[in-house]
């Protein structure tokens, strides 16, 4: 049976963030997700605290978080290879782990970074996988992987496809670096779902899903979600499916399809 988790940095968010938990928790859900929960890479002992506490008074889960990526509604897509912003990611390493391992959270994604104009890709790319294997050390302690994302709608973003992320992943070089495999992103970018899945199931480490076009919820769009969930199951695939969609509305309407399916289990 496919476990979902719903992540509520892009879902739920008609409530403010630390009151997201309890509406997954009555929706059904027993596991979320995050982007970076804090205006800051570095927030206050009290922010943290409080974050955790909603998560864990709610009975749920944390089953992904991001490391803080920047200002992603103003286009930037992760730290981890921006050479002028290296020192606030590796700064972040630690909270971001310790709020997992308070947590249980076993995926921590590491968005890669946009390239910048001016500086060479190269170097961009050495400084990337010198911090994803910081990271990825940081996370090994806690029993967890990091996670590298290809993504879609961002022109300076140099991982499109699960090949690009995989790439990035031999570079750094740590066994605990594992490929996020977003279905929705995948396809808006032209990769082959079914060839991914069929070649990399092994080193995907957490999936998400929204249909295309639209970014809507599963049944919205034209991909297959159900099949490739199984085919990952079959492949041995048993972490969870992170929801990760765009609602047209309040999030309770657009969880139809999720409450039949549990009916359904």
């Amino acid at each position: 049976m496919t476990r979902f988790d719903i992540n509520l940095s892009i879902l739920f968010t008609e409530l403010p963030l630390l009151e997201r938990p309890d509406a997954a928790k009555a929706a059904g859900f027993d596991a979320v997700e995050f982007w970076w929960p804090f205006d800051s890479a570095t927030p206050a002992d009290a922010e943290v605290d409080r974050f955790v506490r909603a998560v864990r008074d709610a009975g749920v889960r944390l089953a992904g978080l991001n490391f803080a990526g920047g200002d992603l509604p103003g286009g930037d897509r992760g730290l981890v290879s921006w050479p002028a912003r290296s020192a606030e990611f590796r700064e972040n390493i630690p909270v971001a782990v310790g709020i997992a391992e308070q947590l249980g959270c076993t995926a921590l994604n590491a968005l890669y970074g946009n390239r910048i104009d001016g500086v060479d890709a190269s170097e961009q790319d050495v400084i990337g996988a010198e911090n994803l294997a910081l990271a990825a050390k940081a996370a090994e302690a806690i029993g967890a992987v990091v996670l590298v994302e290809p993504v879609s709608g961002i022109a300076a973003y140099p991982l499109l496809t699960a090949a690009d992320a995989l790439a990035v992943i031999d570079r750094a070089g740590a066994g605990n670096l594992r490929l996020l495999a977003d279905l929705y992103h995948l396809t808006v970018n032209g990769d082959d779902l079914d060839a991914v899945i069929s070649e990399h199931t092994g080193r995907i480490g957490h999936v998400q899903v929204a249909d295309a076009p639209g970014r809507g919820e599963p049944g919205t769009g034209n991909i297959d979600i159900d099949r490739h969930l199984r085919a990952l199951a079959a492949g041995g695939y048993s972490g969870y499916v992170g929801l990760e969609y765009k609602p047209a509305g309040p999030t309770a309407d657009s969880l139809g399809w999720f409450a039949t399916r549990k009916e359904k289990t």
